[in-house]
């Protein structure tokens, strides 16, 4: 029996030099977000319909009544309205619209970092390509042909999206070969998703690390996610690599 290929990733380094590889957002994850979102905005549209009838009788008959012009505005109006939601969730939201929340998957640059309004605002003026002839059509033929599952809009922006998987930690709480002294993490704050998947790629990658670079990167580690540390709590937690790691691996497992 031929192996299934592996899943397509996106390989991100760090600022600090370490290496993280997050999973494609495949067609079914995409298709489920934007029935969320389109959902979100057909009960959006549906509610300022009813508003407007408490003030014009018929709303039909009015827009009939408008200029050619005026409907023609009308209409692009409705789709700046769509594009801003979706825009303007990516920028403000760190690349997620509730849709993408809800599934847990994110827009970012090809090479892993934020999008940018530039990114998303091309990614989203291409939804009208994308959804020719209907339902996406387009969109889905290229994302069924593209190896990381890109519509046009993405191909178009340089974007792609990944999952945002649950991390299992008991792979990381094997316990060091030397003893390392308590270090203090109860004054600390609770670390976000993102300095949790630094962390943990750092203890992945230790051990086959140069001893100097090792010893850096766990003092970088240390500073981003032990701020509130004193003098000589950090002293005690960079005093070797077995005491930086142990304290790092407990402040991953507390932010879950």
């Amino acid at each position: 029996m031929t192996p299934s290929a592996p899943a397509p990733h996106v390989d991100v380094a760090t600022p600090e030099r370490v290496a993280l590889s997050l999973p494609v957002a495949g067609i079914g994850y995409r298709c489920l977000a934007w029935l969320v979102d389109a959902s979100l905005l057909f009960f959006f549209w549906v509610a300022l319909y009813f508003v407007i009838t408490l003030l014009v009788s018929d709303v039909l008959g009015a827009f009939q009544a408008l200029s050619g012009l005026v409907q023609s505005l009308f209409a692009v109006g409705l789709f700046a309205t769509q594009w801003l939601y979706w825009t303007l969730a990516e920028v403000f939201f760190h690349g997620q619209t509730p849709g993408k929340r809800v599934l847990k998957i994110r827009v970012v640059r090809e090479d892993g970092s934020p999008v940018g309004f530039y990114e998303s605002a091309v990614r989203n003026l291409c939804r009208a390509v994308d959804f020719l002839p209907v339902l996406y059509a387009t969109g889905c033929i290229t994302m069924l042909l593209d190896g990381k599952h890109r519509r046009l809009g993405d191909l178009l922006a340089g974007t792609v999206l990944v999952r945002e998987e649950a991390i299992d930690l008991d792979k990381y709480t094997q316990a060091p070969a030397a003893e390392a002294p308590p270090t203090p993490v109860a004054a600390e704050r609770p670390l976000d998703a993102e300095d949790v998947e630094l962390v943990l790629a750092f203890l992945a990658r230790a051990s086959g690390l140069e001893p100097e670079v090792r010893r850096r990167l766990g003092a970088r580690m240390v500073d981003r996610v032990g701020a509130s540390l004193t003098d000589a709590e950090r002293e005690r937690v960079l005093a070797s690599a077995d005491a930086t790691e142990a304290f790092l691996r407990t402040r991953a497992r507390a932010a879950h």
